[in-house]
């Protein structure tokens, strides 16, 4: 029970951070546009800008955020991710204050410092957080509900952002940034990878069982779960350390390699996304507000319901390939959209797509040990960190040339349709993978068969 209560106290964190992370997403396009080249529906400056902060965001990210996840696994969860809900507050502060373009520009440095701390720790420090409470097979119906409680805050967030005028948008938004830093220390009890529920009999999420079988359920789990690495006592993992994790099994490697492709279509399609529909359709502040409520109701839904019911019956890999399928589908869309009502249409396959990061860590944290836990998702997020900076110097450019007068042909959603491409090959990898491993059980099952 006092696990229970533990994992509802970060869902509650992991709402607060998130609703305040996404109540400024619809706003803040409209006020870089007005910051940097105001009256105007197209602007260069301002996509390169936002490719720039991305980019810059992503490269801190990957260094920093394995780090993070190494020393949660020393020192506990709680200690390291009161960093990201703290740093989070200060860029929100100031355009709460003002929106001028010299507050943009301050605003733009603290987003980024802030950003390079929060951009994948908060994630990573929650999925290791529940990894420690929950047991392996229940881990799949566990993470989709963090993420479905995220997805959740970001829809809360959108909501609000609807009604309320810009000023206040951002006046809200760091009042619950700091509300959620103060709860996360005053309710959240501490975790380390010294608690870990491999056990399912005393899973927190079943309530119908007991821990009287713990002794003989950990032997087993404790063969499944070694570790990959050595005990490590530095406070920076070395990139062998980090490559020899992952490499260490065919899940680990294949989840590397989703995460790289599927990352890099997804920030592409978010650094092209906004700017594409605003010069290609007009959107405005309203219109993103709306785009992003189905996007946030699609994938809360999925995750909080769907996937949880899902998950036990065909798997966290069939999960992932339908995730992949449906993310496919969302990004060509947009890419093709031929009015103004398709992007919305787009957006309900993401009831399909939020299956795709759910499965992915559920994979990486079945395959390595309770100590790992922490490294093992932020390597996780720091690949994706670095699909982020590759994302912005590919499609920012690509994105500015096909919405500009010299573009080489007329397609404005050229730059979406080659992040489909890239969420495309994750897809493929994914099947490949799944034929791989199946074969794989095929020969040893027949092995076996043939040894009776």
């Amino acid at each position: 029970m006092k696990d229970f209560v533990g994992l509802a106290h970060l869902f509650v964190v992991a709402f607060l951070f998130h609703f305040s992370s996404f109540m400024v997403l619809p706003s803040i396009t409209d006020v870089t546009m007005d910051a940097v080249c105001p009256g105007r529906d197209e602007c260069s400056v301002a996509i390169y800008l936002s490719g720039f902060q991305n980019a810059i965001t992503g490269l801190g990210a990957l260094v920093v955020t394995p780090i993070v996840g190494n020393l949660s696994d020393k020192y506990g969860r709680k200690a390291l991710m009161t960093l990201p809900v703290t740093v989070t507050i200060l860029p929100l502060f100031i355009l709460a204050c003002n929106r001028s373009e010299m507050y943009f520009y301050v605003y733009y440095v603290a987003k980024i410092v802030a950003g390079i701390f929060c951009e994948g720790s908060m994630h990573c420090l929650s999925l290791a957080y529940v990894a420690d409470r929950v047991g392996t097979r229940r881990r799949a119906a566990a993470f989709g509900l963090l993420s479905g409680v995220s997805a959740a805050g970001f829809l809360s967030g959108t909501v609000t952002a609807r009604f309320l005028p810009t000023s206040s948008t951002f006046q809200v938004a760091a009042a619950v940034a700091a509300a959620g830093a103060i709860y996360l220390r005053a309710f959240v009890p501490d975790s380390g990878a010294a608690v870990s529920f491999d056990d399912e009999a005393c899973d927190p999420l079943l309530q119908d069982s007991s821990c009287s079988s713990a002794t003989s359920s950990s032997t087993s789990s404790d063969g499944e779960l070694s570790p990959r690495l050595p005990p490590y006592k530095g406070v920076l993992p070395s990139p062998s350390d980090m490559v020899a994790l992952l490499t260490s099994s065919l899940s680990l490697s294949a989840a590397a390699m989703i995460t790289f492709f599927y990352s890099l279509g997804e920030h592409g399609l978010q650094t092209a996304l906004l700017y594409y529909l605003k010069a290609q359709f007009g959107y405005s502040k309203d219109e993103f507000a709306n785009l992003l409520l189905i996007a946030g109701a699609a994938g809360m839904l999925s995750q909080l319901t769907v996937m949880p019911i899902l998950a036990p019956i065909v798997g966290e890999e069939m999960l992932l390939i339908i995730g992949l399928l449906g993310g496919c589908t969302h990004v060509f869309l947009y890419g093709i959209a031929w009015s103004s009502w398709v992007p919305y249409f787009a957006a309900a396959f993401i009831i399909l797509s939020a299956f795709v990061h759910p499965s992915i860590r559920t994979n990486v944290s079945k395959s390595v040990g309770p100590h790992e836990q922490g490294i093992a998702q932020g390597c996780i997020s720091g690949i994706s960190s670095f699909a982020s900076i590759l994302a912005p110097l590919i499609f920012t450019p690509l994105t500015a040339w096909f919405l500009s007068e010299t573009k080489p042909f007329e397609f404005e959603g050229f730059s979406i349709m080659v992040a489909g491409f890239c969420t495309l090959i994750a897809f493929v990898i994914s099947t490949r993978m799944r034929g791989e491993r199946c074969g794989a059980g095929e020969k040893v099952s027949t092995v076996q068969h043939e040894q009776a």
